[in-house]
């Protein structure tokens, strides 16, 4: 089985560089053009199944897209929620909480939202046990970066703070090869 993983398309820069988790928010029109390069980068592939989040920028990233299955939108594929920080800046976060950052690990777990480790394991339930017993070939997911980042700590061993230090640009892809739990280089379109 083959997966693509896709991050959605650019967003509006007042969203960047923010906590933007569960909140619904638009592609810019950059990343209207993205998800257009993207459509058109995957038109020869034909995918046994389609999985998206339910958030409205992943769904607007697929929009383009000329499917031959019906899509399956959902709430699995979302961004780690940050309950109350959603939407915040790091400096805002520091500047209204009584907690400061100390490492990677101390600090997401202080913010508030999904806990870390039901985040880490609905990536896990998703990707290595849902998919894996549909018995399909190949799958297209559109998502967003932190989820995929997840996948590649699991799957690669690596520590959250590293895989989360690994650049994965809007309207970015990569392809892990379930059989032999492999990832492909990720790569970008719009480049």
């Amino acid at each position: 089985m083959m997966i693509t993983l896709i991050r959605h398309a650019d967003v509006d820069d007042r969203y960047k560089m923010r906590y933007n988790g569960h909140i619904d928010i638009s592609l810019s029109p950059e990343g209207e053009e993205q998800a257009k390069r993207l459509a058109e980068h995957f038109k020869d592939e034909k995918f046994d199944g389609v999985f998206c989040s339910d958030l409205k920028r992943a769904r607007q990233t697929l929009a383009p897209f000329g499917l031959h299955v019906k899509p399956t939108f959902t709430d699995k594929l979302r961004e780690k929620s940050w309950g109350r920080h959603e939407g915040m800046s790091f400096n805002e976060i520091v500047e209204s909480e009584e907690f400061v950052y100390e490492d990677f690990m101390q600090w997401i777990t202080a913010l508030d939202g999904e806990e870390y480790e039901a985040y880490i394991q609905r990536v896990k339930e998703f990707f290595l046990e849902y998919l894996p017993s549909l018995q399909m070939k190949n799958i297209l997911v559109m998502t967003h970066a932190g989820v995929i980042r997840v996948l590649i700590s699991i799957i690669d061993e690596l520590g959250l703070e590293e895989a989360f230090c690994i650049k994965f640009d809007y309207s970015s892809y990569i392809t892990l090869d379930i059989n032999s739990m492999k990832f492909s280089e990720i790569k970008n379109i719009s480049l």
